[in-house]
């Protein structure tokens, strides 16, 4: 009977994961108000009438903050009695904290503040940010160039409520042209309304004075020849295209509608 060979052991190496090393880099601060200051002293410490308080996750309290650059926490708790509390100043709406004080760094991330009185410049966010913009603004713009007559028309009467055949077609583009720049999500959004067809046949309609505002755009009135009776009431606050366009949906108001769409074509 042959013994079987043993096959020789082989140690088996556990490899730790290595432990990443931390990048410590510059860092630059913004004061959210639109008119900075010429200075501003941000809350340095934690007092009973400015309380600077981060709740801790992990022991469910709220621990106080205090910045001071000789200690190696921003916790109160966690500092001993040396501590020197150091004012932090934004001048001109700014703060730079270089790489080398860590503690205030980490004293910013967790002061409650923090997004709202103040954030973290990221350079590289705010650039894809605008990006994001001006890609809008152009797509926008090609739209708006794009747009045929009747579009161009359609789209004049529900953001101007102008009545279109007093106004060149090129005074249309220009106007639309500067709102799709200046507001290009509120213009796209307007190309996708699936109801802008009809809320423009709407402003038309009243364009064309077959329907009219009456008792200072409280009361809406047929104006036909064979119809001057009233329509309905626009209740106070309430948006009179949207009433009247209610209105037209209705089962009462449908076949009115229809009527007046075919005289609005033919006027």
């Amino acid at each position: 009977m042959k013994k079987e060979k043993k096959s020789p052991q082989v140690d088996t190496v556990i490899q730790t994961p290595k432990k990443s090393t931390p990048k410590f880099v510059d860092k630059s601060y913004k004061l959210t108000r639109e008119i900075a200051p010429l200075s501003l002293i941000l809350a340095s410490r934690h007092t009973t009438r400015y309380p600077l308080l981060h709740f801790d996750e992990k022991t469910g309290m709220n621990r106080p903050l205090r910045y001071a650059r000789n200690q190696n926490s921003p916790f109160q708790d966690e500092q001993d009695d040396n501590a020197i509390v150091e004012p932090i100043v934004f001048e001109d709406g700014f703060l730079f904290v270089p790489k080398n004080n860590q503690i205030l760094q980490k004293f910013l991330s967790l002061h409650p503040g923090n997004g709202k009185t103040f954030v973290e410049i990221n350079k590289a966010k705010e650039a894809a940010e605008i990006v994001e913009d001006l890609n809008l603004e152009v797509d926008a713009l090609i739209e708006a160039r794009q747009l045929t007559v009747e579009q161009v028309e359609n789209v004049s009467r529900v953001l101007f409520q102008k009545d279109v055949s007093k106004v060149t077609t090129s005074e249309l583009r220009r106007d639309i042209l500067i709102f799709a720049k200046q507001d290009p999500a509120g213009f796209m959004k307007l190309l996708k309304d699936p109801t802008l067809k009809f809320t423009a046949m709407i402003q038309n309609i009243l364009d064309k004075g077959l329907i009219q505002m009456r008792n200072q755009k409280r009361e809406v009135w047929f104006n036909t020849p064979s119809n001057k009776k009233k329509m309905c009431n626009i209740p106070y606050g309430e948006d009179p295209l949207f009433i009247i366009s209610s209105y037209f949906q209705s089962d009462e108001g449908l076949e009115s509608y229809k009527h007046l769409k075919a005289l609005a074509k033919n006027s």
